[in-house]
């Protein structure tokens, strides 16, 4: 009251010591927003680096502002069956053929159904962990 009294008191904000806080603008959500498009598997912290806030707030944006969650995407393997088995070797025959004859592969190829051959390079949990939108 004494301060008030000698107009020493003043209502702005006194500057503080210390690191300021981010403010959540909506041109650093967007470019939050298309890094990780350009890279679903790209950390929090290097996007905190590269755009020069913290790793809290990178981490507070995507998750509450983006609405975006780190998955793993890395393919479990499973017990097959005989005929699993069986599919599985045809598969890997049907590769060695195309490794020998890869230009006219496509063309000596006949299916009855449309069956998608697919190559699995493994990686880790964390290498396969990508960011997506909860919906």
């Amino acid at each position: 009251m004494a301060q008030f009294k000698r107009s020493g008191f003043s209502t702005c904000d006194a500057s503080r010591p210390g690191r300021p806080k981010t403010v959540t603008t909506p041109e650093i959500i967007d470019q939050i927003h298309e890094l990780i498009l350009e890279d679903h598997r790209i950390s929090a912290k290097s996007i905190a680096e590269q755009l020069g806030i913290s790793h809290e707030r990178v981490g507070s944006i995507i998750h509450e502002d983006l609405d975006m969650w780190k998955l793993s995407v890395k393919w479990v393997p499973k017990c097959l069956n005989a005929d699993q088995k069986h599919r599985r070797q045809s598969s890997e025959q049907l590769l060695e053929f195309f490794r020998h004859i890869p230009n006219d592969f496509l063309l000596r190829l006949v299916t009855m159904d449309e069956t998608r051959l697919y190559r699995y390079d493994p990686e880790t949990k964390q290498q396969s962990m990508e960011w997506w939108h909860s919906g």
